[in-house]
């Protein structure tokens, strides 16, 4: 498999060398739910939940939300968070690119999993995500704009991989998935920054 394996990021994870991790939710999740994009009325996937600063703010406010994370320490440390904040939510240790939900979900919040993923099987991932999703749904994605001049010079650096936003309109199609109009807004996160395009399933 290209890119790293499940005992990359267990060892990152059981180390705590997470330097991605802004220890609290993104606060764009907090504005997309007071804007209503996601709720209590959905049901919502984390993909690559890492340690669970979004399940842990979703199940809070009372939105049935799933974590996934393909590293055993991430998910232990996911668990962890909801039980020191008094809750509950069911959580997957799988990878990606295999597992199914029982049934199409509303919402999948992307933040760090896409970045997370060797550009090899960024294909099959959104394949995944559009089977996950209900005609309809969102896909509330932040893409990771981690540009390096070794890209430039056509090496693949990462992770994070940097998802350039024309690959992402190749990955992501408008007969597939509604796209809102730009400019996108860009909000910042550690080293890189991150586009906010929530997509609709079609």
């Amino acid at each position: 498999m290209a890119g790293p394996d499940v005992g990359f990021w267990q060892e990152r994870f059981a180390t705590g060398t997470t330097p991605w991790d802004r220890g609290g939710p993104n606060p764009q999740l907090q504005q997309w739910l007071d804007e209503g994009l996601v709720g209590p009325q959905h049901r919502v996937l984390v993909p690559g939940c890492g340690r669970g600063w979004e399940v842990a703010l979703l199940a809070g406010r009372g939105v049935p939300v799933t974590g996934i994370d393909y590293a055993p320490a991430a998910i232990e440390a996911c668990r962890a968070l909801l039980e020191r904040q008094g809750l509950q939510a069911p959580l997957v240790q799988a990878d990606v690119l295999e597992w199914q939900p029982d049934a199409p979900v509303d919402v999948v919040y992307e933040q760090t999993c896409l970045c997370a993923l060797h550009p090899d099987h960024w294909q099959r991932y959104a394949q995944q995500l559009h089977a996950w999703i209900q005609p309809g749904g969102r896909l509330l994605a932040l893409f990771v704009q981690a540009r390096a001049e070794e890209s430039a010079q056509g090496f693949i650096k990462g992770p994070p991989y940097h998802c350039d936003i024309h690959a992402m309109r190749a990955l992501f199609p408008g007969d597939r998935w509604a796209w809102p109009k730009p400019p996108y807004p860009a909000l910042a996160s550690g080293p890189v920054r991150e586009l906010v395009v929530p997509l609709t399933r079609r």
